[in-house]
């Protein structure tokens, strides 16, 4: 059976990418998700701001005390130089592995997204994953500007690197459709739908804001769904369907709707590398099922553009949901 897929022309054995967490920052566990039949993995995200304080630290101490300051540091920090540690892990997984490595970078301003892009393309990164991570919290904001920082952070990245660039958006926009035509028209050789926001609590108790992980539940799979049905066929770059992913059923979903790879962290973090291997097992019994010979023979059959009534994807079918008063089981 083949199960290979194109992503940010890349080559994958498989559909499925360990999506960037904590998991992906270990070497050992990389290996493991590649046994475990992962066809890319993303690492943690490389957050701008972490290094700019660390950095700012190193330069205050060696101000205050001079460069035997530099033996007392954190663990790391000392020899950090930037974001070398990040780099040493590129590096280290590049040559642990045979499938592709894809660097995530969070940045907050342009020229920290593209110098940090060239350092990560330098260490040996099959691509780079840019998780725009921005809440629009000035109210004198309007979208229009939003969008156009996603652009412009964008534009500025491809023209620094020559490995594929894949954008990881929010589904906060006004219209997701026309940002990513937009950005696809830009120069974007893929797009992750969605990112998620951890959003904070309060605690009642301590009167105070919270903030706490937690995972995805198989509920989630709603939104982004609906995106990349809606998107397959119309858009030159690759999509990479992200959240709701707990089992196989999920993963297929998503290649009906027209989905280039899956991404999964929750079921990974909750169950552990191996559980990857479930996964591809699921989607193996369920394309031999359909006597399906490849991946590619359902990708799409279910996208908006391919399905018979493509108003099911639009408001025509929350009429007729209100209208016969259907409700999923378990969903009241």
């Amino acid at each position: 059976m083949n199960l290979s897929t194109r992503y940010l022309g890349l080559t994958l054995n498989t559909p499925l990418v360990a999506a960037a967490s904590t998991l992906c920052g270990e070497v050992g566990a990389i290996r493991r998700l590649e046994d475990a039949g992962a066809g890319a993995v993303v690492l943690p995200s490389i957050f701008q701001e972490e290094i700019d304080h660390e950095l700012e630290e190193v330069d205050r101490l060696l101000a205050e005390t001079g460069a035997e300051a530099l033996s007392y540091l954190p663990p790391g920090l000392a020899d950090l130089g930037g974001p070398e540690g990040y780099l040493k892990l590129v590096r280290r997984a590049r040559e642990a592995v045979d499938i592709p490595v894809i660097a995530s970078l969070n940045g907050a301003a342009q020229s920290g997204w593209v110098d940090y892009a060239r350092q990560i393309e330098q260490a040996g990164a099959s691509a780079i994953e840019l998780n725009v991570f921005y809440l629009p919290t000035d109210l004198s904001l309007p979208g229009v500007e939003v969008e156009r920082r996603h652009i412009a952070i964008l534009k500025a990245v491809k023209g620094a690197v020559s490995i594929p660039v894949a954008i990881k958006l929010s589904p906060y926009f006004s219209s997701v459709g026309h940002l990513v035509g937009e950005l696809d028209r830009a120069g974007a050789d893929g797009f992750v739908l969605f990112n998620r926001f951890y959003q904070p609590d309060i605690d009642l108790e301590e009167l105070k804001p919270v903030r706490d992980l937690r995972l995805s539940h198989r509920g989630e799979i709603r939104l982004p769904l609906l995106w990349i049905a809606a998107l397959a066929g119309r858009v030159k770059g690759s999509l990479a369907a992200s959240s709701g992913v707990q089992t196989a059923a999920e993963v297929v979903k998503y290649l009906f709707a027209g989905a280039d790879v899956v991404c999964t962290a929750s079921a990974l973090i909750r169950h552990g590398a191996g559980y990857m291997k479930t996964l591809l097992d699921g989607l193996v019994a369920d394309l031999e099922a359909r006597e399906a010979a490849s991946v590619d023979e359902i990708r799409g059959r279910l996208s908006r553009a391919s399905v018979a009534e493509p108003e099911i994807y639009d408001r025509a079918n929350y009429m007729k949901i209100i209208r016969t008063g259907h409700t999923a089981a378990g969903e009241l």
